[in-house]
């Protein structure tokens, strides 16, 4: 994510890797969504695989993607994605888990409602 940031192919708002899945707030900058997918879980893939020293393919075949329209709804996801891992059991408040990130200071976030359908 932040490679493809650095290359300013994305601009990241927020995200957190779970232990099966990811979940990434960006702005898409130049190429299509699908080129930079298939980057992110070639390379993510890459090394995590040598990291763990395994082979294999680390993420399911596609992705789900949503359209935000505005600046406050950039915020409700980048809440809603932050609390994932409270939600999961793998943290106790927003802002305790070591795989995420946030753009924007957690205090300056609405509080985290589920997504709508």
């Amino acid at each position: 994510m932040q490679a493809l940031a650095q290359e300013q192919t994305v601009r990241n708002f927020a995200w957190v890797v779970m232990p099966d899945h990811v979940h990434w707030l960006m702005q898409l900058r130049h190429g299509s969504l699908g080129g930079c997918m298939q980057r992110f879980k070639s390379r993510s893939s890459l090394l995590v695989n040598r990291q763990l020293n395994r082979s294999g393919p680390l993420w399911q075949a596609g992705y789900f993607d949503h359209t935000l329209r505005n600046d406050e709804d950039l915020r409700h996801q980048a809440a809603y994605i932050l609390a994932n891992p409270v939600r999961a059991g793998l943290a106790h408040a927003i802002g305790h888990y070591p795989f995420a990130w946030c753009r924007w200071p957690i205090d300056d976030l609405p509080p985290a409602t589920p997504r709508p359908p």
